[in-house]
């Protein structure tokens, strides 16, 4: 699985960063922030907390985020840091919901590249 348009966030400050001057937007499944970051690619920043469940389904949920955002990446604008955060409810979703989720979010951040 290879992320074309996109990095990773894996610093804390990264985190605080977007966490402190980003937007955020939220839905039943998903919150997500986004912040301007004035590169001509996207970094992405996944955060899936215990209150969500054990390392398993942590992990699932990851995946399931992970390749709901690779899938849609082409018709994501460029030059944004996103973070998005999964809430307990996504323990129990299937990959449709969480997929739609997410769409729902970069369509409500105006990030859909037309």
């Amino acid at each position: 699985m290879v992320l074309i348009f996109t990095e990773s966030l894996k610093k804390n400050y990264q985190f605080k960063f977007v966490y402190n001057r980003g937007k955020s937007i939220a839905n039943k499944y998903l919150v997500m922030y986004v912040l301007k970051n004035g590169k001509d690619f996207n970094r992405l920043g996944l955060s899936v907390s215990k209150k969500v469940g054990i390392s398993v389904v942590r992990s699932r949920v990851t995946r399931l985020i992970r390749e709901s955002y690779r899938l849609s990446e082409e018709n994501v604008r460029r030059g944004f840091d996103i973070i998005v955060i999964a809430r307990n409810s996504c323990a129990d979703a299937s990959f449709d919901c969480i997929s739609k989720s997410l769409g729902h979010l970069i369509r409500k951040h105006n990030l859909e590249d037309r």
